[in-house]
């Protein structure tokens, strides 16, 4: 544990928060405004949080310490200061989901994953950013505006939990929630240089009481789950965030730590034929050599059950079904990144058969059994998180060929979901020019430990993931 006189308490990470507050050695509201100091002096210049209640928070941290002085036991996050996805209903807030339609949505009741967040001590420092419907791998909207990394500028933070990678990596609160259907908390940890884990489906349970119910790829694919700068502090936060909940008719009470597995991983390099960037190629080869040296066996093989193929279904899944709605309201709130993403697929979905999504179905059945038949062999898997660095920011919003060149990029990002499977995003450093460098693993359904396991092997070889001081 750092000593918090040598560190400035904004810088804290999860754990260290959590047992300085727990032993009284600092107090929740220390730590609260340290994080409330941070966010004044750097989000300006990123826009990552976009709602900020300093007299709410300070409550919050307050009513921590109370429960300290009664001898109460506040929770294994006690005192540690994170953020909100704007996506995610939280009692008195918007839940915008960057749309100006949404401005006066407020949330009469908090999602599950807040109350469950809240409700391990965790202390609010506000709400993140997202794109529009978080249709994007790039954050701004019309009504919160752009989010920009805080480690390039150019470079895009990620999206959709664009908000989230972009605060954590500031040092605006130790975690960070966010959610992934298509890659949401992955590429925005990546693009960011921090860690950020999409648990199995079923793992962490979500809800919304303010809106509709989600259509079949929300139901089907999409996560909440934790964006952190070490690995130890997204272990921590998930598990205040894997409880099940009545509301979520998919949350799964799954036990967090599973049976011993064979140390045995695979590693691919350019799964389904992607041209990955050599940069990324290496940075998966020198986290297989570190797993090597804690004695992993690690094999090197040329394919992976699909990914390119569950892609196309969960874009069948997701965006096909009705495409027509989706559009309509896309057009209505005259976003233009929605607009682009919706009418960038519109060929796609217009060839799709009158079965599509029943057909779909059924092929997700079987992609999803092929990749648990070969978990039982490699009970993880390292492969790129995308094929590209970071894409300078908008990048989508260029030529068509640019449009593609992203989509393409993000094969692994899109397919993964379809099999229900945990994914882990890990930072391992950076390029020459500062563009951030990662890998991403995979484990067999409800086995985060295994991903935890591992990274934290790689982790304790590798240099830590610092603060972009900007």
């Amino acid at each position: 544990m750092s000593d918090p006189a040598d560190t400035a308490l904004w810088a804290l990470g999860a754990t260290e928060v959590a047992a300085l507050v727990r032993a009284r050695k600092i107090s929740a509201r220390e730590i609260a405004q340290a994080g409330l100091d941070r966010l004044d002096a750097v989000n300006p210049e990123i826009n990552a949080v976009v709602e900020c209640r300093p007299e709410e928070t300070l409550a919050a941290a307050d009513a921590i310490d109370a429960k300290i002085a009664r001898g109460e036991d506040p929770g294994p996050l006690a005192g540690v200061p994170v953020t909100i996805k704007v996506i995610a209903d939280q009692r008195g807030y918007a839940t915008t989901n960057g749309l100006r339609l949404q401005k006066d949505l407020i949330a009469r009741s908090d999602n599950p994953v807040v109350v469950n967040l809240l409700g391990a001590g965790a202390v609010s420092l506000g709400r993140t950013n997202t794109p529009a419907f978080s249709y994007r791998w790039f954050t701004n909207n019309q009504l919160h505006g752009h989010t920009y990394n805080p480690r390039r500028k150019d470079l895009t933070p990620g999206g959709s939990s664009g908000g989230a990678g972009s605060a954590v990596a500031a040092g605006i609160g130790a975690i960070a929630h966010g959610t992934d259907i298509a890659g949401s908390i992955r590429y925005p940890a990546y693009a960011c240089g921090v860690h950020g884990l999409r648990p199995s489906f079923g793992r962490i349970a979500a809800h919304n009481a303010s809106g509709a119910e989600r259509d079949i790829g929300g139901q089907l694919m999409a996560t909440s789950g934790p964006l952190a700068r070490s690995v130890g502090d997204l272990r921590l936060a998930f598990a205040a965030m894997a409880k099940p909940d009545p509301l979520d008719i998919w949350s799964v009470p799954a036990r967090l730590t599973g049976p011993a597995v064979d140390r045995r991983a695979a590693l691919c390099l350019r799964p389904d034929g992607a041209q990955s960037d050599p940069a990324l190629e290496r940075a998966l080869l020198g986290a297989a050599g570190k797993l090597r040296a804690a004695g992993w066996v690690v094999d090197e093989i040329d394919a992976l059950p699909p990914i390119a193929e569950a892609a196309k279904l969960q874009i069948t899944l997701w965006l096909g079904h009705d495409h027509p709605g989706k559009l309509a309201a896309a057009k209505a709130e005259g976003d233009p990144g929605a607009l682009r993403a919706l009418e960038g697929q519109a060929e796609f979905v217009q060839s799709l058969s009158a079965d599509a999504i029943p057909r779909a179905l059924i092929r997700r059945a079987e992609i999803t059994r092929e990749w648990a038949l070969f978990m039982v062999r490699y009970p993880l898997v390292l492969l790129p998180p995308g094929s590209e660095l970071p894409f300078p920011d908008n990048l989508d919003l260029g030529s068509d060929a640019d449009f593609r060149r992203v989509w393409d990029a993000q094969m692994s990002m899109v397919g993964l979901p379809v099999t229900g499977l945990p994914a882990l995003a890990l930072a391992t450093g950076a390029t020459a020019d500062g563009a951030p460098l990662g890998i991403q693993m995979v484990a067999g359904r409800f086995r985060e430990d295994v991903l935890f396991d591992a990274a934290t092997e790689i982790e304790a070889r590798s240099p830590p993931v610092e603060i972009a001081l900007l």
